[in-house]
């Protein structure tokens, strides 16, 4: 009796890569081979989303929002005076609330005769060229509870349109390589889908000091040496390929 060929004999074969993430099925009746496989790209972020904040500390409820006012307004003048236009600025928090003497937090600040608190916050977003900068100038003009960082792509969609794209060519070199094995030709693309999956948020620890005074006198630092993170984006593709 004699043999026949690979393709015959099965009618179905799965292949499992998982540091890879493919999967492969080869179909006699239909004459094609479906892969699962995916693949990333990465870039550097172009664009920082900046946490800028401070918290003031006052005696009475009148002193310590007059206080935080002035801080406020300091704060933003300088932002706006360096460039950064008034739509890239989002208010996020702005909290004046009593000490509380039993909570652990609070407990020197009352001991010093402090008895409210005001806390605010604003995302600014910028070239991320220009987060080293704009971070110095917020700190220096009395936003002590800063630094968080968000790294983000302005064109985040060609991003992932190349991690589709590169998981698309792989999907195809896997598909020709088993149907050389098999001993057939490949032949186009029949159908494929693709999955992303959820961005990442790449954050920057926090940075604080003690009160807006302290950083007021120290005008004269230096921007941090802060680098751009380089984001990633995957895609999973499932793509069908007729064999001859």
């Amino acid at each position: 009796m004699p043999l026949r060929p690979l393709a015959l004999i099965f009618t179905a074969i799965i292949v499992a890569l998982p540091l890879s993430a493919q999967q492969i099925q080869i179909g006699k009746d239909n004459k094609t081979i479906a892969i699962t496989t995916s693949d990333e790209a990465s870039a550097l972020a172009d664009t920082a989303v900046l946490t800028i904040g401070f918290d003031s500390f006052g005696k009475d409820q009148d002193t310590t929002y007059a206080d935080a006012t002035r801080t406020s307004n300091a704060i933003i003048s300088a932002i706006t005076t360096s460039g950064t236009p008034k739509d890239a600025i989002q208010s996020q928090q702005q909290d004046l609330t009593p000490l509380n003497p039993e909570n652990f937090p609070d407990k020197p600040h009352y001991a010093d005769g402090m008895r409210f608190q005001f806390s605010q916050r604003w995302q600014v977003t910028v070239p991320a060229d220009q987060a080293a900068n704009l971070l110095q100038l917020a700190i220096t003009s009395g936003a002590n509870n800063s630094g968080n960082i968000q790294w983000q792509l302005r064109n985040d969609e060609a991003l992932q349109s190349d991690a589709a794209r590169k998981a698309l060519h792989h999907a195809r070199d896997i598909a020709s390589s088993m149907a050389q094995g098999l001993g057939v030709q490949l032949g186009p693309l029949l159908y494929a889908s693709n999955q992303a999956p959820a961005p990442r948020i790449f954050p920057m620890s926090r940075m604080s000091s003690e009160s807006p005074g302290d950083v007021l006198r120290n005008r004269t630092l230096k921007p941090l040496a802060i680098s751009p993170a380089r984001i990633t984006r995957s895609s999973t593709v499932y793509a069908v390929f007729a064999i001859e």
